[in-house]
């Protein structure tokens, strides 16, 4: 059956927000240690400390913010344990994750050391759990003032006299759960304080994120925004897909068919949750000034055999490829309102695009999807539409999308021409597709096309230590079949990004 994308190039929507595309580094697991940070004195080849094939396999999918350090971690995190010589760092118990020993090697300046390597935004985590307003006062002091203060010259102590510029800083984390368990009008008033000592020092403003929904808690939004919504540029939003249940999680690769389909139907529901969230915002912000945030997406999956079950070390197959394909564009296509966005999380813990053992490396298939998304960043959105049948089992009530597609435009730096940028997901388990790509009002002929595709042999195909290359970004078929159409034969459980030039 052939399927028919259209993409209207007179119908120039919003930009699609770089930070979009923004990852999650907390401290849990092996995502921090072990994973971007291995020590100055390891073996495993690095840059002062920083593990070097991870930092480039970050820059090679261009990546734009890292948020960190947490998670359900930064409301019971102190800053001023992570500053000074690591040989006098407070030792901790990290509660949360694995009730394993913390020490507080990697702090505030270890990050903003990564981000610079990175050449990425640094977005921030603060503590309101078990934090005082004091304490986050200070720490923007101690990363954002350059004049005479006290804080100013504690850094300065510690080896970094000019002082950092943070460009995103989120006031709490799920203060709705391990972050305080507050009422949403409880944590609107802790909002409202908290932000105030949030300053601005010098020009580099700081884009304030107030701790929002989760999941379809449309209330919690609705508080945020009616008491503290001129107070904010953002307000977040977390939501994780899983199979059927969230206590009967199984592991990322131990699904059946149905299982499959119950996964991209919870994939698709995150296009619900912005929708809904982003009509709540619009009632109280209707010119779309606050962002929504979201600031932790992706797959959760029971952890691996044999692995530290507070290390929510995960497997990562095509299914999450498809996953990452259907969520990035469904942040495109909402790039509107959704600016910020951050898969979770960054190396070794749960949907990762790295994961690592020892000294060796792996690149997931979602790292793969994230470099052929990558030249959505920046770009403009174009409206798309299509006409394709639903895919899963409607006999057992789940319904799928056929596919998930957005559209972008921008003009190539070298040559000066045009560059069209089409992203679809084929979240069907079985049934390959004939797909004739459309260009509506374009004025001048296409010139040419490429294509590439991200699949597996299976469903749940991986990649290893040992073999690296079963699902990688390979060459795909794109022709012209027409001055305004291009064709291409999408796999199953395949995501493609076919490139055009006119």
């Amino acid at each position: 059956m052939k399927e028919t994308i259209i993409v209207d190039t007179k119908n120039k929507k919003s930009t699609i927000s770089r930070d979009i595309y923004g990852h999650f580094s907390e401290h849990l697991g092996r995502c921090i240690y072990g994973g971007f940070w291995v020590g100055k004195d390891s073996p495993i080849p690095n840059i002062n400390g920083y593990r070097k094939d991870v930092v480039q396999a970050f820059k090679d999918i261009d990546i734009p913010n890292l948020r960190w350090p947490g998670g359900c971690f930064a409301d019971e995190y102190h800053w001023k344990d992570g500053i000074g010589p690591k040989e006098n760092r407070k030792r901790m118990i990290n509660t949360n994750w694995g009730g394993v020993v913390e020490d507080n090697s990697f702090g505030t300046h270890e990050f903003f050391g990564l981000c610079e390597e990175l050449g990425c935004k640094p977005y921030v985590c603060g503590n309101v759990g078990s934090g005082s307003v004091q304490e986050m006062d200070e720490w923007i002091e101690y990363i954002t003032f350059s004049g005479e203060s006290p804080m100013a010259k504690l850094r300065e102590q510690n080896g970094h006299k000019e002082a950092w510029k943070l460009s995103y800083f989120g006031v709490g984390n799920e203060n709705w759960g391990c972050g305080g368990n507050m009422r949403a009008e409880f944590y609107a008033d802790q909002y409202r304080r908290y932000q105030t000592f949030v300053r601005q020092y010098g020009k580099d403003k700081i884009f304030k994120i107030a701790g929002g929904a989760n999941v379809d808690d449309y209330h919690w939004t609705d508080v945020l925004m009616r008491e503290a919504g001129r107070m904010m540029d953002g307000l977040s939003l977390h939501y994780y897909t899983y199979e059927y249940r969230w206590e009967d999680k199984r592991s990322a690769t131990d699904f059946d068919k149905e299982g499959w389909n119950r996964i991209m139907k919870n994939a698709f529901r995150m296009d619900e949750l912005v929708r809904r969230h982003g009509e709540v915002m619009d009632k109280y912000d209707p010119e779309k000034r606050v962002s929504l945030v979201v600031d932790e997406w992706g797959n959760w999956f029971a952890p691996e055999p044999g692995t530290n079950p507070g290390f929510l070390y995960q497997q990562n197959s095509v299914c999450d490829a498809v996953v990452a394909g259907i969520h990035l564009n469904i942040f495109n296509n909402h790039s509107d309102r959704v600016r910020v966005a951050n898969l979770a999380q960054a190396v070794n813990v749960l949907q990762s695009p790295v994961l690592t053992e020892g000294d060796k490396i792996v690149l997931t298939p979602t790292w793969h999807v994230f470099h052929q998304y990558k030249g959505h960043q920046g770009a403009q959105l174009l409206g798309t539409s299509f006409a394709s049948p639903s895919a899963g089992l409607q006999e057992k009530d789940i319904i799928v999308p056929g596919l998930s597609v957005s559209a972008s435009e921008k003009k190539d730096e070298k040559t000066g021409k045009t560059k069209y940028l089409i992203t679809v997901a084929n979240p069907d388990v079985d049934t390959a597709k004939d797909i004739e790509i459309g260009f509506a009002g374009l004025a001048a002929s296409l010139a040419s096309a490429e294509a590439t595709v991200v699949t597996g042999e299976k469903m749940n195909s991986i990649n290893t230590f040992e073999k690296g290359d079963n699902v990688v970004e390979k060459a795909l078929a794109a022709k012209i079949t027409d001055a305004h159409t291009v064709a291409i034969s999408l796999p199953a459980h395949a995501v493609a990004a076919v490139t055009v030039y006119a």
